[in-house]
């Protein structure tokens, strides 16, 4: 047994189907291993804050089939509010804090690296449903994300086709297209548009055209995040940015609405434009998702115990493994050019 050595842990960023399950990992194996959990409140809000519940095995029985996270979640950077880090630290020594595990995508580990190099024991887990964090083949939220994708494009398949349209679907994804593309692949859509690739509204136009011929209908499945440049001064999102440097996307007229009304006036075909946006990343978790959460709570825990403070977990194959902080947060793991020309033998 450990002791009574406290263990603190926050839920960063976006939420993502899967999160409880970790929660509920880390306060099975903690508890049961000597531990007492700490779980802070909105991110790093709550432990600027000092705002946190006590977890026991009570407090998160069954929770791993319910999305979102039982913490709460914000975009709180600490080194965009005064004295941040001064803060962070004096209170995990004030809360008598071991160590803290911060569950998040690029962001929240990379504020948990900053403060490991600055003497704090941190460890990480991977959470962002887009996919894009490296050190780890997939994180949980990502199965789940893609499932949704996947299940709507199909339903849109028999009212597009009945209506000889052609449907836009913005899909999440700012910087990595691994949703629309798994997404897009699973639920059939026709054309498949991600950041890493830019297009060409003319040549896909042509292509939907085509395709008119003998379909009557088609589906495209466009990253938030693709890019036409000759499109991109019609793209308002709003000027706010998130404390991460970030502007919000999905709100003003995004990609997609855009995309869709210059396939109309160039094709002369009916297109509309479907942004899936939240519900993307909320309700119940994949199995996958909920065992792979639950294998990145207990794994963590065992990361503790060996003090590989520095080190986030994360899935190679299929066994789960200790990476640091620094490889997953130094560049965003984005689709290889290879997988998409692959994709794209099933376009049309």
């Amino acid at each position: 047994m450990s002791g009574e050595k406290i263990i603190g842990l926050l839920t960063g960023g976006g939420d993502a189907p899967g999160l409880n399950a970790v929660i509920r990992g880390i306060v099975y194996k903690g508890r049961k291993s000597g531990y007492r959990i700490f779980g802070f409140h909105e991110g790093w809000r709550g432990l600027l804050d000092k705002d946190y519940t006590e977890l026991d095995i009570d407090n998160v029985r069954d929770i791993h089939t319910k999305g979102g996270t039982i913490l709460g979640s914000s975009r709180t950077n600490i080194y965009k509010r005064k004295d941040g880090e001064q803060t962070v630290l004096a209170n995990f020594k004030d809360l008598n804090l071991h160590v803290l595990i911060a569950i998040g995508g690029e962001d929240t580990l990379g504020v948990a690296d900053k403060l490991f190099k600055s003497g704090l024991n941190v460890v990480g887990v991977p959470k962002t449903i887009d996919n894009d964090v490296n050190a780890t083949d997939y994180t949980f939220g990502f199965d789940t994300a893609i499932n949704r994708v996947a299940e709507t494009l199909e339903w849109l398949h028999t009212t597009t086709e009945s209506h000889r349209r052609v449907m836009v679907v913005e899909v999440m994804g700012r910087h990595a297209g691994w949703i629309t593309l798994h997404g897009g692949i699973a639920g059939g859509a026709h054309f498949i548009l991600i950041p890493e690739i830019p297009f060409d509204t003319d040549e896909l136009c042509q292509q939907i055209l085509e395709r008119h011929k003998k379909f009557k209908y088609t589906i495209v499945a466009v990253a938030e995040g693709a890019e036409d440049p000759e499109l991109s001064r019609h793209i308002m999102h709003t000027a706010q940015k998130d404390e991460f440097g970030h502007i919000q996307l999905g709100t003003g007229i995004g990609i997609g609405e855009v995309l869709s009304k210059e396939i109309g006036d160039r094709t002369k075909l009916e297109t509309r434009a479907m942004v899936l946006g939240h519900l993307q990343r909320g309700g119940r978790p994949s199995a996958f998702d909920i065992v792979l959460g639950t294998r990145f709570g207990v794994k963590v825990i065992e990361l503790i115990e060996k003090e590989g403070f520095g080190k986030m977990v994360g899935l190679s194959g299929s066994e789960i493994i200790f990476a640091d902080l620094e490889k997953g947060v130094g560049e965003l793991k984005t689709v290889p050019e290879e997988r998409y020309e692959k994709a794209k033998l099933f376009f049309g």
